[in-house]
């Protein structure tokens, strides 16, 4: 999971959505990623095509 803080812009549907894969920093309203490794739920996918400005992404980890 990845949480692209130079892109976000606080709209905070990720946190909304996802609230036990994502925050909002109390500092400056940016998204947080507080569990990297969630899955691929439903609400996660969900969370990422709400996002405004596209922030958010799954990456993938390779197994090596």
């Amino acid at each position: 999971m990845n949480g692209d803080r130079d892109v976000c812009v606080g709209g905070g549907m990720c946190a909304l959505t996802a609230p036990e894969v994502f925050a909002q920093s109390e500092e400056d309203g940016l998204v947080q990623v507080i569990d990297p490794d969630p899955g691929e739920s439903a609400e996660v996918r969900r969370a990422i095509s709400l996002c405004p400005a596209g922030a958010i992404s799954i990456t993938e980890i390779s197994e090596e």
